[in-house]
C-alpha cells in the first residue's frame, strides 16, 4: 500500500490522496501481472472478511473437523519391517524379492543368534585356552536358556534349526535320531570336544547311560545296534556324512576334565591343545563333510606368520540357528505337547522371541565384570526391538517442543499495553497448528500410509516449526494493519496482505515433500506424503481457522479486555483522559506531566456506513528529525514498528523535542529499519556479503566431493548401548554377509548345466565373495549332486565288476550301487520308461562333468530323498520341490523301478559369503560385480539374480544420486513455476530459485565437513529444504516486489516488512528441531537435527542477507509507481512561540473534519505507564477528503464498535 509522506515533512500544498484517485501508477508492461495478484488479493479479502463475519462459527467448525481427523491416530500403523522400509519400489529388487516369497513364503529358513567375544585389553590375543573357557562359559549359558509359556517348557534342543534330519524306516533308530540330532551352532568351540557341551539333545537306550554328544560314539554305536537291527543305510549315510567319532575324536581343552572321553588325542598325554593351530582352517559341526565352518565365520582380527599360518586373532564368535516362526509352528502342529494350548503361528513367534530376548540378557551377564573378556549378543529380535524403540513416540520430548513454542510465542506476542498484547493469539496459534499436525497424521492414517521411525521422532517438530512461521506472519499483519481500516475489514485486510505470500510457501512446501516423494524408499515416500499432507493441514488451518482467533482477539482489544485473562477489563483503560481541543489550543499541559506518552487519536466518519480510526500527529508538534539515514530521504517511515512507548519532554530550546524509551520501544522491525537495513545495502556491505556467500558456495562445492554414500546400522542404534557395542565389533571383526545366487524359471536346468557352473564360476571369482577352502568342492547344490551321482556310479560299477549286480538283480549290491542301477536304466520316455542295455552304455556323469538331461530331474528326486544333510549343506530351497521317494533295495518289482521325475525347477540357489565389505563403495562395488555376471548368464539363457540383505538395501545407492539431482531439478523447476506464476514474475522467480539452489548445494556441502553420509534421509532433508527454504524467500522477494522507489529502497522495506515474522518463524522453527538434540539415537541428532539446524540457520541467512542484496542490485523493476497529488490548500503550523509544547488545530482542516476529537493517554508521574501507543507514521491512513462527508458532532467509536469506547 503506497504511503504518504509524515506529516511534519508535508510539502506545501499537500492534501491526502483520495481514495477514488489512484495514487500509483502501473509500471511499464505489469499490469496483468498486478492485476492478477489483485484479483487473488481481492478472493483472499472476501475470505477474510466472510471469516470475520462468522469467527465464531469457523473456529467452530474448523476444530471439529480438525479433531475428527486426529481421531484417525488411532488406526495408525508403525513399520519396523526393513523389507518394507528400505527396498525401492518397483525397483529390480523388490520385483526378486517378491518372486522369492512367492516362492519360498514370507520367511528365512532361519534366524541368528550371535555371540562375539573380544578382549577388554585393546589388541590382546584370544587363541589360549583360557579365552576359549570364557567362550564356552558365555555360550553354555545361552545354549541352557528355557523359557515358559503357555504352561511349557521351550529350550533350544526344541526351537533350534536341525540341518537334514535323515528319514530313516526303523523306528526306534527314527526315535533316536530325531532327540539326539545336533542343532546347527557355529562356534570355534567345534574344533575341541567341548563343543558337543552345546548340544542339549540325549537319548536312552536299554541297558546303556543316557546318549548324549560328549560320550556318543557313532560307529561304536552302530556296532553295538547291529546285530539288533537293520542299520546298513543309515550307517552309509554316516560314512558319506564324514561323521566318524563326532566330538569324542577331538582334543579337550582341559584333558585333565573327568569327562574329557578316551578316544580324545590328547587325553592320556594331558597337554592342553595348539588353540592357533587346531582353528587354522575352521572347525566342522559333527558332519566334516557338510559341516564345515570356515575361520572368517568364527575369528577377528586374525594374524599369520609369513607361511600363512594362523598365530592370533582378537575376537571369536559363535552363531546359534532358531527356526522360523512357521517352521516351529509345523515342527509342533499335531504335536502331543501343543495340542491343548491352540498352537498358532504367532504363538511360535512369541515363544522365539522370549527365548531370543533371555538368551542376548543370560549371554551379556554370563561372563564377571572383572573377566578379562567380554561379550556381545545380538538376535534378531534385538534388532526388531531397536526399530520398535526407534519408532515409538516419546512424549516428553513432544510435549517439550510444544511448551518451548507455546512459551516463545506468548513471550513474542506480549506487549505491555494489555489491549494491544497477543500472548493468547500466540497460545492459540500454536495449539492449533498442534492440533492441525495431529489431523494431518491422522488423515494419513486413515489413508492407510505406514508410520516409521521418521514420521514418530521427526515429522512432529518439523511441522509445528514450518506451520507456526506462518502464524506469526499473520499476527505481525494483522497488527500492521492501515489504521484507517474498517473494523470489519481488518481480517480481510490481513488476509490480503499476507495470504500470497503464505499461499505460496505453502504450496511450495507441499511441492516439495511431495517431489521428495519421487526417492523410492517405502519409508521416505511415506515420510514425504506425510510431510506433504501435514503442512497442507498447517496451510487451511493457517488461512481459514487462525483468522477466525485473530477476528476473536479483535472483539478483545477493542473491548480492552486483559490478554490470555479476556473476561477482565484493562486497567490501562482507567488512565486515559480527554483532552478537548480548545485545551490544547490554549497550549496548555496538564501539571506534573513529566513525561507524556501514547496515542494522539483523531476520530472521524469517513464513510457513511462505517468508522475509520486514524492516527495523526497534529501538525504544532514539531518532532526531532530522524537521524540521518544512509538510504536518503527514499526510508522515511517506521514502517514495522507498531508497537512504540513514546516519551515527550519539554525541552530548553525551540522545538519540543520526542524521543523513544530505547528499552521499550526496540523490536525486531525497529531493529531492521534502522540498524540492519541500511548497513546492510550500503556498497561496501554488498560486496562483502557477495564475497563471504561466494566463498561460501566455494568451499561447500569442494565439500561435496567429501560427501561419501551409506548409513550402517551402527548410526541408527544408540551409542553406548550393548547392541552398539555388538555391531561395532561385527562391523569390526566379522563383515560377513550371506548371499544367495537364485536362479529362476523359464530356462531348461537340465540343459544349461554349462551355462549354470560358469554362471557359478563367474560369481565365485568376484573380490568380495569368500572362496571356500581349496580341500573343499563348492557348497551348492549342483555340485553336491553331481558328486552324489558320481558317489554312486563308483559304488555300481564296484558292484558290477564284483558281480554283486547283474542285469537282473541289484539286491546283492550296496545301498549306493542298487541306487546307480534304478538310474541307469532310466530312459525318461513315457512309452518305454525302463532300459536295461543302458546299464553298461551309459554313466550318470558324463566325461564333461554333465548328467545326461533325460535323467536330471529323476536323478534330483533320488538325490533329495537320499541324502538330506547334502541337500541341507546346499541351501538349494528347489521350487517346486522334488517328490519324495523311497529306495527299498529289497523290492525287486518294477513298480519300484520307476522313479518319479521331479518338475522343471522355478526356483533355486547357490549360496555365497561376501567378505570384507565395509564401505558403501565396498558394496556397490560387489553389487555391481554380481549383476555383471547374471547378466552374462543372461545371455547363456540362465536367468538368476543375486539376493541378500546387501542386496536389498545397498542397491539403492546405484541410482541414489542420480534420483536426488533428478528431484532437485524437478523441484526447482517446480519451484520457479509456482513462484512465477503466483508472483506473475519470472524475473524474482529465477532470483528465488538461484538462492534456493546455492542454499542446497551449500547444505551439500556442510554434510560433506560434518562427516554426515548421504543416505536416503538426508537426500529427503535436501530435497525438502528447496520447499522450507521458500519460507525464508518468498516473503522478502514478495514485499520487494510490491514496494515502491529505487531497489535500495525497496529491499529495505521488504526487510523493514519481513525481518520480524522471518527471523520469528526461524526461531519458532529452530525450537521445534531443539527438542531432536535429546534424541537417544544419535542418527536423530545427526541426520535430522544437525542438517535441518543448518538448513534453518542457512534459510535464515540466504533469506535476510542475500536475497535482499542481490534484490538491491538485480532485483526487477516496481510494478507501481507512487504518485502524490498537489493541491493549493497549505497544511502549515505556526511556529511554537517559547520553549512550551504547544499541540493546536490549525486554522484550516482538510474538508473531511468538520469537528476532531483528539485522545491523549497522559502518563501523571515518570516512569511512563505501560499502555501507550502510536501508530507509526508511515501507516498513514488513506482517507480522502472528497469521500468523507463532514460531521457535525463529534464522532463515536462505540456508536458503531464493538463495544463502548473508553475515551
Amino acid at each position: 500500500m503506497a504511503r504518504p509522506p509524515p506529516l511534519g515533512e508535508l510539502p506545501p500544498g499537500y492534501t491526502p490522496p483520495a481514495r477514488p484517485a489512484t495514487p500509483q501508477i502501473l509500471a511499464g508492461s505489469l499490469k496483468a501481472p498486478l492485476w492478477l495478484r489483485a484479483y487473488f488479493q481481492g478472493l483472499l479479502f472476501s475470505l477474510g472478511c466472510g471469516i470475520q463475519r462468522h469467527c465464531g462459527k469457523v473456529l467452530f467448525l474448523g476444530l471439529l473437523a480438525f479433531g475428527a481427523l486426529a481421531l484417525g491416530l488411532r488406526v495408525a500403523i508403525i513399520e519396523t519391517d526393513l523389507e518394507q522400509l528400505w527396498v525401492e519400489v518397483g525397483s529390480r529388487v523388490s520385483q526378486e524379492l517378491e518372486y522369492t516369497k512367492e516362492k519360498l513364503g514370507e520367511e528365512a529358513a532361519y534366524t541368528s543368534q550371535m555371540l562375539i567375544q573380544t578382549p577388554r585389553q585393546e589388541g590382546e590375543n584370544v587363541l589360549t585356552p583360557e579365552a576359549l573357557d570364557l567362550h564356552l562359559q558365555a555360550a553354555l549359558t545361552a545354549s541352557k536358556v528355557q523359557v515358559s509359556l503357555y504352561g511349557k517348557s521351550w529350550d533350544l534342543n526344541k526351537i533350534c534349526y536341525k540341518s537334514g534330519v535323515p528319514l530313516i524306516e526303523n523306528g526306534m533308530i527314527e526315535r533316536m535320531i530325531e532327540k539326539l540330532f545336533p542343532c546347527v551352532i557355529l562356534t570355534p568351540l567345534d574344533c575341541f570336544w567341548e563343543g558337543a557341551k552345546l548340544q542339549g539333545g540325549s537319548a536312552y537306550l536299554p541297558g546303556r547311560p543316557d546318549i548324549q554328544w560328549t560320550n556318543l560314539d557313532p560307529e561304536q554305536l552302530l556296532e553295538e545296534l547291529g546285530p539288533f537291527a537293520s542299520l546298513e543305510g543309515f550307517r552309509e549315510l554316516l560314512d558319506k556324512a564324514q561323521v566318524g567319532q563326532a566330538y569324542v575324536g577331538r582334543p579337550c581343552l582341559h584333558p585333565d576334565d573327568l569327562h574329557c572321553p578316551p578316544s580324545a588325542p590328547n587325553h592320556h598325554s594331558k597337554q592342553a591343545p595348539n588353540v592357533a593351530q587346531e582353528l587354522s582352517g575352521g572347525c566342522h559341526g559333527f558332519s566334516h563333510k557338510f559341516m564345515h565352518w570356515q575361520e572368517e565365520l568364527l575369528l577377528g582380527g586374525m594374524a599369520r606368520d609369513p607361511q600363512g599360518q594362523l598365530l592370533r586373532a582378537e575376537a571369536l564368535q559363535s552363531t546359534f540357528l532358531l527356526m522360523s516362526p512357521r517352521q516351529l509352528y509345523e515342527h509342533f502342529r499335531g504335536d502331543y505337547q501343543t495340542h491343548d494350548i491352540g498352537w498358532s503361528e504367532e504363538q511360535a513367534g512369541t515363544v522365539l522371541q522370549a527365548w531370543q530376548r533371555r538368551f542376548v540378557q543370560l549371554a551379556q551377564e554370563a561372563l564377571p565384570e572383572n573377566a578379562s573378556q567380554q561379550i556381545h549378543a545380538f538376535s534378531s529380535t534385538t534388532l526388531d526391538d531397536i526399530l520398535h524403540a526407534f519408532s515409538e513416540v516419546s512424549a516428553a520430548r513432544v510435549a517439550g517442543g510444544y511448551l518451548l513454542m507455546l512459551a516463545y510465542a506468548c513471550v513474542t506476542m506480549l506487549r505491555w499495553d494489555c489491549a494491544q498484547s497477543q500472548g493468547a493469539v500466540g497460545l492459540a496459534g500454536v495449539l492449533l497448528v498442534a492440533l492441525a499436525v495431529a489431523s494431518g497424521l491422522g488423515l494419513c492414517a486413515l489413508l492407510g500410509i505406514a508410520f516409521n521411525a521418521a514420521t514418530t521422532q521427526v515429522l512432529p517438530f518439523l511441522a509445528l516449526g514450518i506451520g507456526v512461521d506462518d502464524i506469526f506472519l499473520l499476527a505481525h499483519a494483522f497488527t500492521e494493519a492501515p489504521p484507517g481500516t474498517p473494523l470489519q475489514e481488518r481480517t480481510g485486510e490481513c488476509l490480503r496482505r499476507t495470504g500470497t505470500g503464505v499461499t505460496l510457501t505453502s504450496v511450495n512446501n507441499m511441492v516439495a515433500f511431495f517431489m521428495a516423494a519421487l526417492v523410492p524408499i517405502p519409508a521416505l515416500r511415506a515420510f514425504s506424503l506425510q510431510a506433504a499432507i501435514v503442512v497442507g493441514c498447517n496451510f487451511a488451518a493457517v488461512m481459514l481457522v487462525f483468522p477466525a482467533v485473530l477476528s476473536l482477539d479483535l472483539q478483545r482489544r477493542h473491548c480492552r479486555r486483559l490478554d490470555v485473562l479476556c473476561c477482565f477489563s484493562s486497567p490501562c483503560s482507567a488512565r486515559v483522559i480527554q483532552i478537548l481541543p480548545q485545551e490544547l489550543g490554549n497550549g496548555t499541559v496538564p501539571v506534573g506531566v513529566a513525561h507524556l506518552t501514547a496515542t494522539v487519536q483523531a476520530f472521524a466518519h469517513c464513510e457513511a456506513s462505517s468508522q475509520h480510526v486514524v492516527t495523526i500527529l497534529p501538525p504544532q508538534a514539531h518532532l526531532v528529525p530522524p537521524p540521518s539515514d544512509p538510504l536518503g530521504s527514499e526510508l522515511f517511515s517506521p514502517g514495522g514498528s507498531t508497537r512504540d512507548l513514546l516519551g515527550q519532554e519539554e525541552g530548553t530550546g525551540q522545538k519540543a523535542a520526542c524521543k523513544s524509551l530505547p528499552c521499550a520501544r526496540w523490536n525486531l522491525a525497529h531493529f531492521a529499519r534502522s540498524q540492519f537495513a541500511p548497513l546492510l545495502l550500503q556498497s561496501p556491505t554488498k560486496a562483502v556479503v557477495l564475497a563471504l556467500f561466494g566463498a561460501l558456495l566455494g568451499l561447500s562445492l569442494y565439500g561435496a566431493t567429501l560427501v561419501q554414500d551409506g548409513l550402517a546400522l551402527t548410526d541408527v542404534v544408540p551409542r553406548g548401548t550393548k547392541e552398539h557395542a555388538f555391531l561395532s565389533a561385527q562391523l569390526r571383526y566379522f563383515s560377513l554377509y550371506e548371499v544367495a545366487l537364485v536362479t529362476q524359471g523359464g530356462f531348461d536346468y537340465a540343459h544349461s548345466q554349462r551355462a549354470l557352473f560358469d554362471l557359478h564360476q563367474r560369481f565365485s571369482s568376484l573380490k568380495a565373495v569368500l572362496p571356500p577352502p581349496a580341500t573343499q568342492a563348492p557348497r551348492t547344490w549342483l555340485h553336491y549332486y553331481r558328486s552324489w551321482l558320481q558317489g554312486i556310479q563308483a559304488a555300481f560299477d564296484q558292484d558290477w565288476a564284483s558281480g554283486r549286480i547283474t542285469r537282473h538283480s541289484y539286491r546283492n549290491g550296496s545301498e549306493d550301487g542298487a541306487l546307480a542301477y534304478k538310474l541307469l536304466v532310466q530312459t525318461g520316455d513315457a512309452q518305454e520308461p525302463l532300459d536295461f542295455s543302458q546299464l553298461t552304455t551309459k554313466k550318470l556323469v558324463d566325461k564333461e562333468g554333465l548328467i545326461p538331461p533325460e535323467l536330471f530331474y529323476m536323478g534330483l528326486t533320488v538325490w533329495v530323498s537320499s541324502d538330506p544333510l547334502g541337500l541341507a549343506a546346499s541351501q538349494a530351497n528347489f521350487y517346486p520341490p522334488p517328490p519324495e521317494w523311497l529306495h527299498d533295495k529289497y523290492d525287486t518289482t518294477g513298480e519300484n523301478l520307476r522313479i518319479p521325475a521331479a518338475q522343471p525347477l522355478e526356483f533355486a540357489q547357490f549360496p555365497f559369503l561376501l567378505r570384507g565389505l565395509q564401505k558403501t563403495a565396498d558394496f556397490v562395488e560387489a553389487i555391481e560385480g554380481a549383476r555383471a555376471a547374471c547378466a552374462e548368464a543372461g545371455q547363456a539363457g540362465v536367468h538368476a539374480y543375486p539376493s541378500g540383505s546387501p542386496f536389498l538395501f545397498w542397491e539403492q545407492y546405484l541410482s541414489l544420486r542420480r534420483c536426488f539431482l533428478l528431484a532437485v531439478c524437478i523441484l526447482l523447476l517446480c519451484t520457479f513455476l509456482v513462484c512465477a506464476l503466483l508472483l506473475l514474475n519470472p524475473w524474482t522467480a529465477a532470483l528465488i530459485v538461484l538462492v534456493l539452489a546455492m542454499m542446497t548445494v551449500e547444505l551439500f556441502g556442510i554434510m560433506g565437513f560434518l562427516g554426515i553420509k548421504l543416505s536416503a534421509i538426508p537426500v529427503v532433508i535436501l530435497v525438502a529444504s528447496i520447499g522450507i527454504g521458500v519460507e525464508f524467500t518468498v516473503h522478502v522477494a514478495l514485499g520487494f516486489l510490491t514496494a515502491q522507489g529505487s531497489r535500495n529502497l525497496r529491499a529495505a522495506r521488504a526487510l523493514e516488512r519481513t525481518f520480524a515474522p522471518v527471523t520469528d518463524g526461524a526461531i519458532s522453527t529452530l525450537l521445534g528441531l531443539l527438542m531432536l538434540a535429546g534424541s537417544n539415537f544419535d542418527f536423530i541428532v545427526r541426520y535430522f537435527f544437525v542438517v535441518l539446524t543448518i538448513l534453518t540457520l542457512l534459510g535464515l541467512l540466504h533469506g535476510l542477507v542475500l536475497l535482499p542484496v542481490l534484490l538491491s542490485i538485480l532485483g526487477p523493476p516496481p510494478e507501481v509507481v507512487q504518485m502524490y497529488k498537489e493541491s493549493t490548500e497549505v497544511l502549515s503550523p505556526p511556529a511554537p512561540q517559547g520553549g512550551g509544547l504547544r499541540w493546536g488545530v490549525p486554522s484550516t482542516l482538510p474538508q473531511s473534519f468538520a469537528r476532531v476529537t483528539t485522545s491523549m493517554t497522559v502518563a501523571l508521574h515518570p516512569p511512563p505507564l505501560p499502555g501507550a501507543y502510536i501508530h507509526p507514521a508511515s501507516e498513514e491512513p488513506t482517507w480522502s477528503p472528497a469521500a468523507t462527508p463532514a460531521a457535525n458532532g463529534p464522532s463515536n467509536l462505540g456508536s458503531r464498535g464493538l463495544c463502548p469506547a473508553t475515551g
